[in-house]
Formats: structure tokens, C-alpha cells, sequence
């Protein structure tokens, strides 16, 4: 009876699937395939047996990269740079979409949301090209700027001490509203008649903000949380490789670009795989420690 009923639905919404098989065939091979490799981390890679003929080394490699004296920095940066940035950039999102919500002229809202959009689809190599000029101590106008309000040379991009500050900023204005589409899209949903009903009562934008528009985001803000907090130890790496230097390196040498200069640039190969499958099982933690704890104080869960 229970295979009929499945078979059932996968006819009745069979076009549906055809239009999800390919993303779910592009996960199965660029993501479950390749976890065929992480036995990588267990063993000696040997160019001439492959990935599975090395010699095993169980937990070898795990604790030297707990035992280096880089894992310490390595970690702190990471989620320094992750944790500020879920922090700080999480709520820019909830706070555009309520402020593009109140917007009533149909041609402006469009306008507005068409022009905070746009930066989500600039190359990061662009941005950090960007970045580079804008924010040069000799030529740049954030530089210039800067110099003419008494700060001096200052190189942004340099300092050990704006290195964050400046990754979260152009990050929230390169993703904040790109990032905005789904709070938008549960605003959306919102009955009509309950924005009526609140102008009846003489509610201003503030209340109905706050007792209409961000309750109906709830749910998903939650949902967007816990799946920001799997990321706790990702911090992306082109971003932070572009914009890295010889002088702001203490702060910006993160697992990602480690496992680059370990893996691919000094051929430790097992070794990166570890690092890689330890960075993984971390944020995998997180996840489902957030998902425990929305569930019990929300019940508001992934699953």
C-alpha cells in the first residue's frame, strides 16, 4: 500500500521532480561522490597506488594539526571572522527586506530592490580589485577621505585591526540584499487584511513592523539561523585569499586558505584532508547542537 502511494505521488508531480532532478544530481555528484575521498584523511596518499592504497594512519594527521602550533590562531581567526560576520551580517537582511517592505510605490520598491540586488552579482575578484582602489592610503577615495580627516596613511587592507571590520562591511553590501529575497518572499505571505485592520486602529509603521511584519518572519529567521550556524567555521575562501597579505596574515590566515597552502601548494595531501574533515565534523556539530536547542526554545526545527 506504501509503495503504491509513493508511486502514486511521484506521478501526480512528476514534472516537478523532473525540474529538481538536475540540482539533485549535481549534489549527488559534486558532494556525496567525492566523500569516497575522505578515507584520504585516515591514510599516506601515494601518487602510484591512489587514494585507497596508502598506508593507514588512523588519527595520525588529526592530532598533528591539533598539536601544531598554528591551531590555535588558525581557529580563533576562523571563527572570529565567521562568528562577527553571522553577528553583524545576519540581521542586515531582515532589517532591508522590513524597510523595502514598507514602501508603497510599486515602480520605487522595484528600483531599490533591482539596485540592491546588483552587487550580489559582482566577481569577487572584482570586488577585491574594488576594494584595493577605493580603499588605497595614496589613491583611493575611502584613503583620501581618511587622510583629509586627520587619520593619515592608513592602509585598510594592511592593518591587522581593520581586516575584519572591512571583510564584514563589503560582505554585507555585496550579499545583503540578494540575502533579503526570502525574508521578502515570507513578508509576502502576509494577509492583507491585517496591514487594513492595523491602519483602522491608528497602528504606526513602527507597530506594524513589529507585530505583524517581524512575527511572519520568525520562522524563517530561525530556519536561516541554524543553517548560518553550520557554517561557523567556513569563512569562504576566495574572499579571504584575494584580500590576504604578508602584513595582515595574523588575522587572515584561516582553515581555508591553510588547507590551499597545505594541500595544493605544498602537495599534504592527507594532511589537508584532515584539517578539511575536521573543519566539516565542527560545523556539522553546531548545526545540530542549534537545531537541539531552536527545537526545545522555538519548536522551530530542520528536522
Amino acid at each position: 500500500m506504501g509503495s503504491r502511494t509513493i508511486l502514486g505521488t511521484f506521478k501526480r508531480d512528476i514534472q516537478l521532480w523532473i525540474m529538481i532532478f538536475p540540482a539533485i544530481a549535481a549534489i549527488f555528484v559534486f558532494n556525496y561522490i567525492p566523500m569516497y575521498g575522505i578515507q584520504l584523511a585516515f591514510r599516506d596518499f601515494d601518487f602510484s597506488k591512489g587514494l585507497t592504497g596508502g598506508e593507514w594512519r588512523g588519527l595520525f594527521y588529526f592530532k598533528q594539526f591539533i598539536e601544531s602550533f598554528l591551531f590555535t590562531d588558525l581557529l580563533t581567526n576562523t571563527f572570529l571572522i565567521s562568528f562577527t560576520t553571522i553577528i553583524v551580517g545576519f540581521p542586515a537582511p531582515i532589517i532591508l527586506a522590513l524597510v523595502l517592505n514598507q514602501i508603497q510605490r510599486k515602480k520605487m520598491k522595484q528600483l531599490m530592490q533591482t539596485t540592491v540586488y546588483l552587487p550580489h552579482f559582482i566577481s569577487i575578484i572584482v570586488l577585491v580589485g574594488m576594494m584595493n582602489v577605493l580603499l588605497s592610503p595614496e589613491t583611493g577615495i575611502v584613503g583620501y577621505f581618511m587622510k583629509s580627516i586627520g587619520f593619515g596613511d592608513i592602509n585598510l587592507l594592511a592593518s591587522t585591526s581593520t581586516f575584519i571590520p572591512v571583510n564584514i562591511v563589503s560582505d554585507i553590501w555585496q550579499h545583503c540584499g540578494w540575502n533579503s529575497i526570502i525574508y521578502l518572499a515570507a513578508l509576502s505571505t502576509v494577509d492583507p487584511q491585517l496591514y487594513d485592520s492595523a491602519k483602522i486602529d491608528g497602528a504606526s509603521r513602527w507597530q506594524t513592523i513589529r507585530y505583524i511584519d517581524f512575527p511572519a518572519l520568525v520562522p524563517t529567521i530561525v530556519i536561516l539561523f541554524i543553517l548560518s550556524m553550520g557554517n561557523i567555521l567556513s569563512t569562504g575562501f576566495e574572499k579571504i585569499f584575494l584580500m590576504q597579505n604578508s602584513l595582515n596574515l595574523p588575522v587572515s590566515e584561516v582553515i581555508a586558505t591553510y588547507v590551499y597552502k597545505i594541500g595544493i601548494v605544498s602537495n599534504q595531501f592527507s594532511y589537508a584532508s584532515a584539517i578539511g574533515l575536521f573543519n566539516t565534523v565542527i560545523n556539522f556539530i553546531f548545526l545540530f547542537a542549534m537545531n537541539a536547542i531552536s527545537k526545545k526554545a522555538s519548536n522551530t526545527s530542520l528536522f
